[in-house]
């Protein structure tokens, strides 16, 4: 059960319970979006999971997830088996935020067999590739390192773009001067080839795609192609940002709006306390951001570039939301959660999977 830092808190929380559409405050445009697609029915897929953080889908439907502590990658399928993988090796753990983080099939797949992997070793955070032949992990290769690491504030996001190219998101390894530092890869969304190398086009001809961030742990592509992100804030905001190569976006000068010259600030933020940031995701108009402290499911209407008044859901009904991802080809979410972490303190196999569809 979440414990509510106030009470204004917990009568948003009861407001929202009751179906009332609370709207918080924040930067940019209210757009219309689409009124009639919104989370309706959800349901268990899987049960059992410790702390499931990266999920990324296969060709046949089914997806991979990684566990942080364990250091495991499974496959589950729609229907809900789940079938350990293998284990990534090199990986260590920071007692906090660190371990096994994100995961990105190569879009190549069914040519390649190949699967990236972002986690924590003993000198820093780093990008990896595996080879998956269908049944078990092997040929683990070193991409990129460079990245410090911390206890916190580690990033972990990867994705492939539509333009083919592998993103990641890193935090500032609790060094804000990192993240303001263009040579510096913490405090960043990283742009790269399949090999680790800066991708063609890159702003500062290097993997920085763009900076001023924060401990950014969300990210997907809109149908036009524009990058959004998700972005932990420190003690007041959390936000949601329009990601543009080169650009600037105020951590640790600003948190949430911005106003300082050169700098970019926030389509939308919200009190930290009601979000904390993890996944992100795209699908019918709407943004779907899943929060871990604020533990609810939020709905961001956009319309272009503008974010539209936020809508939330399953407020405190699931506990901590880490990951959510759009099933592909299907009006569907699948939402993840990590209530078995040190700030969920459930026991290990508490978490779960879920199937949200929207209608």
């Amino acid at each position: 059960m979440k414990r509510y830092r106030n009470t204004a808190a917990a009568a948003a929380a009861t407001a929202l319970a009751a179906g009332l559409l609370i709207g918080t405050a924040g930067p940019g445009t209210a757009a219309p979006g689409r009124a009639d697609s919104a989370p309706s029915d959800i349901k268990t897929v899987s049960s059992g999971w410790t702390v499931p953080w990266g999920l990324s889908w296969l060709p046949d439907g089914s997806a991979l997830l990684t566990e942080r502590d364990s250091y495991l990658v499974y496959k589950l399928t729609q229907s809900g088996t789940r079938t350990e993988v293998g284990t990534v090796p090199n990986v260590v753990t920071t007692d906090g935020e660190g371990g096994l983080l994100g995961i990105a099939v190569s879009p190549n797949w069914n040519s390649d067999h190949t699967i990236y992997l972002m986690h924590t070793a003993s000198e820093g955070n780093r990008i990896a590739r595996m080879t998956y032949d269908g049944s078990s992990l092997g040929g683990y290769q070193t991409l990129v390192t460079g990245i410090k690491k911390n206890k916190y504030h580690n990033g972990g996001r990867l994705k492939f773009g539509p333009d083919g190219y592998l993103y990641a998101t890193t935090g500032e390894a609790q060094t804000p001067d990192l993240s303001q530092d263009k040579n510096s890869l913490n405090g960043k969304i990283l742009r790269m080839t399949t090999d680790g190398k800066p991708a063609p086009g890159n702003p500062f001809g290097t993997l920085v795609y763009s900076y001023g961030h924060r401990n950014p742990q969300g990210i997907t592509w809109d149908p036009q192609g524009r990058l959004w992100e998700a972005e932990f804030g420190d003690s007041k905001y959390d936000e949601l940002n329009l990601i543009e190569a080169g650009k600037n976006y105020g951590w640790p000068i600003c948190e949430g709006e911005c106003s300082t010259a050169g700098m970019t600030g926030p389509k939308r933020q919200w009190p930290t306390g009601d979000a904390s940031p993890s996944g992100v995701t795209y699908a019918d108009g709407a943004m779907y951001l899943a929060a871990l402290r604020g533990e609810r499911l939020w709905r961001i209407p956009v319309d272009g570039t503008n974010a539209g008044t936020p809508k939330a859901y399953y407020t405190s009904s699931y506990g901590r939301l880490r990951t959510v991802e759009t099933v592909p080809g299907k009006n569907t979410l699948w939402l993840s959660t990590t209530n078995a972490d040190s700030n969920g303190g459930e026991p290990d196999g508490a978490d779960k999977v879920f199937q949200v569809e929207l209608k």
